[in-house]
């Protein structure tokens, strides 16, 4: 049976963490199999669960006990392994699933990338350029489609479960119209829309984007007759006029971008109109090993970086937005609740 260990001496807890790629590489290997979706609510024999996923056994033991010792699965007493909170986040069918952004910062190309952080920190520049020729979002969509389909499952994932958050959070009884600019696939949109009746949402992203926006926003849709899609790129020009402005996870490029883009926001809005932007932080969180994470990961693809609570407050003051309130969406999420002045 394996245990979680202890409090390990520090000479052992370093040792840990030198060793922390095989704990990653081991739930990319768990989920890439099929190991938590071929495990049921009984718990399972190595042998049993080998068969099911066309592996062989005594190595899917070997990972087994290995992600066990981190609570990923249980070893019981009678060497049969069983489902935990954290494994079955694994699992395809599961509402919370994980899945897909587990394997989305285990892709193949942070293997090359993570080797090369003391070069990015070093220069302050991302390393995927370096490596693949090309900037990274060309580089995953036109040498890598595998990894470019597995950010977008990711990304959908991550949308689907923040976006009730967001819509929980917000109280726009107030307003008539609202925009997500850099959406996605308009998940924001689409639980706002269904929390207010009246309101009209807009979808704004990038062509590409747009085009796979959620059926439920386009014609024919539940909710067409109140959204609108739109393509744009943020960075260039906020081609729609609204009451409110969200703006999740896309602030986080370099620092021109980033105040282009608010200034744009501020131009389309006007006097007196809503901005709520919503990041990752790297400090006041209980994500904070998540969130650093995170931000050397932007910072190795595509020379970004996560906020601070001070960093986000300067660049919307810098922009001329007065912030109204800073508050936590979720774990991993806050919301800075701004307006445009007068």
């Amino acid at each position: 049976m394996t245990t979680a260990p202890t409090a390990p001496p520090p000479s052992m807890r370093l040792r840990e963490l030198a060793f922390a790629a095989a704990c990653a590489a081991a739930l990319r290997a768990a989920a890439r199999l099929g190991v938590p979706d071929a495990l049921g609510d009984s718990p399972m024999t190595a042998e049993d669960l080998a068969a099911a996923v066309k592996a062989e056994a005594r190595p899917l033991r070997r990972l087994l006990r290995t992600l066990s010792c981190y609570g990923v699965f249980a070893e019981l007493p009678d060497g049969t392994f069983a489902h935990t909170d954290v494994s079955r986040l694994l699992r395809e069918d599961d509402p919370n699933s994980l899945r897909a952004i587990s394997l989305w910062c285990t892709e193949p190309w942070t293997w090359d990338a993570w080797p090369r952080l003391d070069e990015a920190v070093r220069t302050g520049r991302n390393v995927v350029e370096d490596l693949y020729g090309k900037e990274f979002f060309p580089y995953l969509n036109e040498d890598a489609p595998q990894s470019a389909d597995v950010f977008n499952r990711a990304m959908t994932t991550s949308s689907v479960q923040s976006a009730r958050d967001v819509a929980d959070l917000l109280d726009l009884s107030g307003s008539s119209s609202v925009a997500d600019l850099g959406g996605g696939q308009g998940h924001v949109v689409a639980s706002l829309l269904d929390k207010h009746p009246s309101l009209h949402g807009t979808l704004v992203d990038l062509p590409r984007v747009v085009e796979n926006a959620l059926p439920r926003l386009r014609p024919g849709g539940d909710l067409a007759d109140r959204a609108c899609v739109v393509p744009g790129d943020v960075r260039v020009a906020v081609p729609v006029a609204a009451d409110v402005y969200i703006i999740k996870n896309i602030l986080e490029w370099d620092d021109d971008s980033t105040a282009r883009t608010l200034r744009n926001v501020r131009a389309a809005g006007g006097q007196g109109a809503r901005v709520v932007v919503i990041e990752n932080l790297v400090d006041d969180s209980p994500s904070m090993r998540f969130s650093t994470a995170m931000d050397l990961l932007l910072l190795l693809n595509v020379g970004g970086a996560k906020h601070t609570t001070d960093s986000m407050l300067a660049r919307l003051t810098d922009a001329g937005l007065v912030v109204d309130d800073v508050r936590p969406v979720n774990p991993y999420l806050h919301a800075f609740d701004c307006h445009v002045p007068g």
